[in-house]
């Protein structure tokens, strides 16, 4: 267990630490309050030891400080206990009102002290858990269950961020609309099962196309959303014009290559895909209208023929 130890008094403060890590404890000292506010932003501890009584900035004011700096963060949250030697009733309500869990006496027994970190370590435990279940939830409600890849909800809450980056830093941002040619054919002919099968293979074709230009840093900020259905979307933030119609012409010949068999789709025989790629450079206005102009390419592909891409 990571323990932050706030005390402006240094012979307490040794004296704390020794005690603290004779019980297998990691301890780092701050020796007032603005030293514990940068402690605390670089580091995440699972327990803070706050001292009242500091010059400048006393117990409470710092915790109150640490609390809003975790009011940023969905789900932090670190237990503070206040260590003092007079836990009056008002020092009780002013910590407690500053956003303090407990309190312990400087002068406490060690079986007290060393009782208080074992119930604090099974709270570290717990908060570990809790923030390892928190994650895999997000990520969850962030995946399409059928793809694996990122969903709709995903991909419109990165996006708008990524739109406001680039147009704040007037850099080139690119999307491409991709729909599988004939898809409610294969579905009636293969099956809706059939049809499940062949969208995780062309999910998973994206991705690893998408993911090797990433490697190669032709479009390191690139990424792949299932848009509903049959449709996909990757988007490019930050690449030179033409990157957008490289990595749409390749992923077009990546999911032909695939040769998953398609007896409706009229001319190829196998699956395929087309897309319209559009890159605004610099990015400006909203990024609807950028999705509106590739899904209007994209069904320009569509009525030229299939299995191709259309770009501007």
């Amino acid at each position: 267990m990571k323990i932050l130890l706030v005390d402006d008094s240094k012979a307490v403060a040794m004296m704390t630490t020794a005690r603290l890590e004779s019980f297998g404890y990691e301890v780092t000292h701050a020796a007032d309050g603005p030293a514990a506010i940068k402690h605390f932003q670089h580091t995440r501890f699972d327990l803070i030891l706050m001292d009242i009584e500091m010059p400048g900035m006393n117990g409470f004011e710092t915790t109150t400080r640490i609390r809003a700096l975790e009011g940023h963060e969905p789900w932090a949250w670190t237990p503070i206990i206040f260590v003092t030697a007079t836990d009056t009733a008002t020092n009780v309500v002013t910590a407690i009102e500053a956003g303090g869990d407990d309190f312990i006496s400087k002068m406490a027994p060690e079986s007290v002290l060393q009782a208080k970190m074992k119930a604090m370590s099974r709270i570290a435990a717990m908060r570990a858990r809790l923030a390892q279940a928190n994650t895999k939830l997000q990520d969850q409600a962030n995946r399409d269950g059928l793809t694996g890849l990122l969903n709709r909800r995903a991909l419109d809450m990165q996006i708008d961020q990524l739109w406001d980056d680039a147009t704040r830093t007037a850099k080139p941002f690119s999307i491409l609309m991709i729909d599988v040619d004939n898809f409610k054919k294969y579905n009636d002919h293969y099956g809706h099962l059939g049809g499940d099968d062949c969208l995780r293979a062309i999910a998973h074709s994206l991705g690893k196309t998408v993911q090797e230009t990433k490697d190669d840093k032709v479009a390191s900020g690139a990424f792949v959303a299932r848009y509903g259905g049959e449709e996909f979307c990757v988007v490019i933030p930050e690449t030179s014009h033409g990157v957008h119609f490289g990595l749409a012409a390749t992923l077009v010949e990546n999911i032909a290559a695939l040769q998953l068999p398609h007896k409706e789709n009229t001319h190829w025989g196998v699956v395929t895909i087309s897309v319209g790629a559009v890159c605004a450079v610099p990015a400006s206005g909203q990024v609807g209208s950028l999705f509106r102009q590739a899904d209007t390419l994209l069904y320009r592909a569509k009525e030229a023929g299939r299995n191709r891409v259309e770009a501007e």
